[in-house]
């Protein structure tokens, strides 16, 4: 929830226990949740200890959420980026893979990608080494997904089914 410039000059008046407890209950993230509920006792005059007994979490986690309440308001209790490792292709890389995998499924000679056939592509183009469960990962994150075709037996023949449907009916 986004409050902008405006929760600087009404901060007083919508900083109720009572708001902060509507808030709390139209929250559908759990975390944040359990956030504005700690300031809800909080504003109510509940001691920090006695905050953490009742929400059942560590008492240094009420002190670090009303610390951030008091410094910033209530933008301060929305939840931060998860940081990671950032992905090693870069942008256009990354589009130089999506094109090739595009381009080798829509193939006429069959199209037929691995996970393996991707890693040695990304190795050979990139010079980067991926292990294979993070070629997956990195697909997935392209909006790829793991598709697989109905297996044919090798003596499958299309002219002998149309025949036997033809005489089955």
């Amino acid at each position: 929830m986004c409050y902008g410039i405006l929760n600087h000059f009404i901060h007083l008046k919508l900083d109720t226990p009572q708001y902060i407890l509507a808030l709390s209950r139209a929250e559908t993230n759990a975390p944040k949740r359990l956030r504005l509920l700690a300031i809800s006792h909080f504003l109510e005059g509940e001691n920090r200890a006695g905050i953490s007994r009742i929400l059942k979490v560590s008492r240094c986690s009420v002190n670090k959420w009303v610390a951030n309440y008091l410094s910033d308001g209530l933008p301060a209790l929305e939840a931060k980026k998860a940081k990671g490792q950032p992905c090693p292709l870069s942008i256009k890389q990354r589009e130089q893979l999506s094109d090739y995998i595009d381009k080798q499924s829509r193939s006429t000679k069959g199209g037929h990608l691995t996970g393996e056939t991707i890693r040695a592509y990304i190795s050979e183009q990139f010079q980067i080494n991926y292990h294979p469960d993070a070629v997956y990962k990195l697909l997935h994150r392209l909006g790829f997904s793991w598709v697989t075709s109905r297996s044919k037996h090798p003596k499958q023949s299309q002219t002998a089914q149309d025949e036997f449907k033809k005489t089955a009916n």
